[in-house]
């Protein structure tokens, strides 16, 4: 394995929370992904539109953080990396078999408009995998929803209802959704850690992973810090 792959790794899967969520996004799109085009927005280095190439995809991933594209180029699995602004994207229409997207729609100023270029260049049946800041105890602790705001430019958050609403005005329906952190525990070390401890603190939380999961399975599947939602284009 090559130290860029080893550094990745570390970064997106030995973390407390960035395995779960977009390791189970791309478990709800399938293991055997052998034809499909997959997009991913907002992507970054392209590590998680890397990990749909391995799994027999057409993947490519976009994002406007240049540094991080350079870095996913040297990726073992690297997927088509492109720079450009995800409220336009310069695709076709239909041009995709399925779209991921992690917790990227909470940074942008319009968040309908991703969604329109999301379903525009989604082809008919579809699939949209996605997550989004969901923050649902956040005003509990103010200045730790505050700091968590301005440190990761959040600049809207979203419920799996919200998110039913703007998802069926442009033509695509829930298919599922889960939320994670669900407990007020759990979302405060959330909050912590995206405030304190950033990736580093992340990484070093991983061993509560576990701990976290078990509360969420026991806490109703309606609020926490972060919702996972699987939608369905129509056909036309």
């Amino acid at each position: 394995m090559k130290l860029s792959d080893v550094v990745a790794f570390m970064g997106h899967q030995v973390h407390v929370c960035r395995y779960r969520e977009a390791g189970s996004l791309l478990e709800l799109m399938g293991r055997d992904l052998h034809g499909k085009r997959v997009l991913d927005v907002a992507g970054g280095d392209g590590y998680w539109a890397g990990q749909a190439v391995k799994r027999g995809a057409h993947a490519v991933s976009i994002d406007l953080m240049r540094s991080k594209m350079l870095y996913g180029q040297k990726l073992a699995h690297a997927p088509a990396l492109i720079e450009c602004d995800a409220l336009k994207l310069p695709f076709h229409d239909g041009s995709f078999d399925a779209i991921l997207s992690v917790c990227a729609i909470e940074h942008f100023a319009d968040g309908g408009k991703s969604l329109d270029e999301m379903a525009r260049v989604l082809a008919p049946g579809g699939e949209i995998f996605m997550s989004a800041d969901v923050l649902s105890r956040a005003d509990t602790w103010p200045k730790l929803r505050d700091a968590h705001k301005a440190k990761y430019h959040v600049q809207h958050t979203y419920t799996h209802e919200t998110l039913r609403k703007l998802l069926d005005e442009r033509g695509m329906d829930l298919v599922r959704h889960s939320y994670q952190f669900r407990t007020a525990a759990a979302e405060r070390l959330y909050l912590s850690l995206s405030t304190y401890g950033g990736k580093v603190g992340f990484n070093a939380a991983a061993p509560l992973a576990p701990l976290v999961a078990l509360g969420d399975r026991k806490a109703p599947n309606d609020q926490g810090s972060i919702v996972l939602i699987h939608a369905r284009k129509r056909a036309a």
